[in-house]
């Protein structure tokens, strides 16, 4: 890959797509690809899913570039409502199982490798954000995780600047009441 391709901005790089350079494809693949599979992965908590559905999220920019208009969005803002749309449609189709009577439930929490990765505030993060609505998680990891700015973010989840600083506002505290009453909790059991 050229230098040149390396040093166009996202915008020009779509235009390049758009005419079929795959050169073009591979460095937005390359600049972003990381960030949008750690948005999928906050999302969906798995992995071998994210990776896929930015690689979808991928081949729907090489297929459809031409619906991106720099004069609208950054492709950034563009390609975080593509990803956010994919994990929201993920989750609304992931549907569990009932299993018959008398089989054990598949406990739910981190295993005991994935807790001793997670320091102690990364897991009152998970926990905070477990309690929150998926727009709420939308607008929280928008803002903190990928560090977007009100505008972006609320372009990405296609609200008003407005609505989207409450929607902000409602998650923080929710996540503050949720990570309140643990420690309250903790502390009646330490008294």
């Amino acid at each position: 890959m050229s230098q040149e391709v390396k040093n166009l901005s996202d915008e020009a790089l779509v235009l390049h797509v758009k005419a079929g350079d795959e050169h073009a494809f591979r460095a937005l693949a390359l600049r972003h690809g990381a960030r949008y599979r750690a948005l999928a992965f906050r999302f969906l908590g798995d992995m071998a899913v994210a990776e896929d559905l930015v690689q979808e999220g991928f081949v729907k920019l090489w297929t459809s570039a031409d619906r991106f208009d720099a004069t609208k969005a950054k492709f950034t803002t563009w390609f975080h409502r593509v990803i956010v749309n994919k994990c929201l449609d993920e989750k609304r189709k992931r549907h569990l199982i009932p299993l018959p009577e008398g089989y054990d439930v598949e406990d739910g929490r981190p295993s005991a490798e994935e807790q001793l990765g997670m320091s102690a505030a990364h897991r009152k993060i998970m926990a905070g954000l477990a309690v929150l609505s998926d727009r709420e998680k939308t607008a929280v990891t928008l803002s903190y995780f990928d560090g977007l700015s009100n505008k972006d973010a609320a372009d990405v989840m296609l609200l008003n600047v407005k609505a989207y600083e409450s929607l902000l506002v409602r998650a923080r505290t929710k996540m503050r009441q949720n990570l309140m009453a643990d420690k309250e909790t903790l502390l009646s059991a330490l008294g």
